[in-house]
């Protein structure tokens, strides 16, 4: 194990380690059982995931279906996406995948301020060709975040997503993130509620062929409107080269813009 992997087993369990202790401290609240359920649609010009674009840099339509009750939420989230082709057992030609759905469970206890998330995520690509990647593309992370929220405004948020065997099979994966927003008072030109965020990442895997680790970032401005209409406009980039085995040359620097709805 390396150092950094040893560092961020410390945070990852310290994170955990306060959400239940939280989860099973907080009190019952009799507002809080209530099932809500939600649904949310995004159109955006690039789909990055930890900064390296999931759709070979071109635009994705995607959307989510979400159910909470009390402390508890379940959903899934699905997208386009485009990795490129290869070749089959067959030796024929195919796309390695053009859908992915993930599957999430988790649960949101508070205390003293502090918001803490613990979710199971399983990310899967339905008709992939695992084949010309050599390794399955589905796979789970456990993620354990925790953010707190300063005078309704600044909030400040850590989380660690971690995978017992990461996408294309190439073992322990570890991603940890440092998150901060800031929502202003009032309304820019009398109709946007302005917002501007960001964070900074650390994505490696033990297995580093092909995943070599590396640090991506972003930071942008969210305009919401109309109550449950939002854009945003978002800088992304990543110390992965041009050449990493791994992104290719969709990593580098660019600007995505969003469209969401939620409903």
């Amino acid at each position: 194990m390396t150092r950094r992997s040893r560092e961020v087993g410390i945070v990852k369990s310290f994170v955990l380690g306060a959400a239940l202790a939280a989860a099973l401290a907080m009190p019952a609240q009799a507002g809080d059982n209530k099932l809500t359920l939600s649904a949310s649609v995004w159109l955006t010009t690039d789909y990055i995931f930890r900064g390296i674009s999931q759709t070979l840099n071109d635009p994705a339509i995607q959307g989510s279906i979400n159910a909470s009750y009390g402390i508890f939420y379940a959903g899934l989230w699905a997208s386009n996406v485009d990795f490129g082709a290869g070749f089959d057992s067959g030796g024929n030609l195919k796309s390695i995948s053009d859908l992915e759905i993930d599957y999430y469970v988790g649960i949101l206890p508070t205390w003293k301020g502090f918001t803490f998330d613990i979710a199971g995520l399983y990310y899967t690509y339905p008709s992939a060709c695992d084949f010309c990647l050599g390794g399955e593309l589905d796979y789970f992370e456990l993620k354990t975040g925790v953010k707190y929220t300063f005078a309704e405004k600044l909030t400040l948020g850590i989380t660690n997503y971690w995978s017992p065997d990461f996408s294309v099979e190439t073992g322990e994966g570890d991603a940890l993130e440092l998150a901060a927003g800031y929502a202003f008072a009032g309304k820019l030109f009398n109709f946007f509620s302005p917002t501007v965020s960001g964070l900074v990442g650390w994505q490696w895997v033990d297995d580093n062929a092909g995943w070599d680790p590396y640090t991506y970032w972003n930071a942008g401005l969210t305009l919401g409107f109309m109550n449950n209409w939002s854009v945003d406009v978002r800088y992304w980039d990543t110390d992965l080269g041009g050449t990493d085995v791994s992104a290719g040359t969709f990593s580098d620097a660019r600007v995505v813009g969003t469209l969401a709805a939620t409903f």
